[in-house]
């Protein structure tokens, strides 16, 4: 059984081996799959994160979700403390953070329990809803915070999917994940 280090290193080095036009087209249909669910469609504040190392690509999806009249958080990061939801008007409001991500340079995060929606990053995902992040625990200790309702779908690409991640007590499944090739619900 492969250790989670040994996990995150196969499929990070999965993914960086796709190629910018892959990445653009597959993340393009994701998107596309995303906004036609219910689970969006109903939200009026989601959560996105900010694309970085060749993940989905979400920058595109969060101009149109802003020109849809939602509003939208992104994180920041508190270097090794928490995940703040920041909300935001444009992509243009933000700035190199505490990882090279792309963050707020403001701090003023929205109370978890107004979220309605929070579409999730991962290194990998399994079949169950489990995802492997990038070991540092700020969705970890975020997610628990939301209200039990809310949805939490994570975007991946399909070589981003194995069987079986081990999962600890902490650890919570995403309601959905969307890929190039489908939706898997696990609610």
């Amino acid at each position: 059984m492969l250790d989670k280090k040994k996990l995150r290193r196969i499929f990070l080095d999965k993914r960086l081996s796709l190629s910018r036009e892959d990445v653009k087209n597959m993340s393009e249909k994701i998107i596309s799959t995303l906004f036609a669910l219910e689970e969006f469609k109903k939200s009026g504040i989601v959560m996105f994160y900010v694309d970085a190392r060749n993940e989905v690509e979400t920058r595109e999806a969060i101009e149109r979700a802003l020109s849809m009249g939602k509003r939208v958080a992104v994180p920041k990061t508190i270097k090794g403390q928490r995940l703040l939801a920041v909300e935001i008007k444009g992509t243009g409001e933000l700035v190199p953070g505490t990882f090279g991500i792309l963050e707020p340079e403001k701090d003023d995060g929205l109370d978890p329990e107004v979220i309605d929606l929070v579409v999730v990053p991962g290194v990998a995902f399994d079949r169950r809803g489990y995802r492997l992040g990038y070991g540092a625990g700020y969705y970890d200790g975020f997610l628990p915070r939301l209200r039990p309702e809310v949805k939490k779908i994570a975007l991946a690409f399909e070589l981003q999917l194995t069987e079986y991640i081990p999962a600890e007590k902490h650890d919570i499944r995403m309601d959905a994940i969307v890929t190039e090739k489908g939706i898997y619900r696990f609610y």
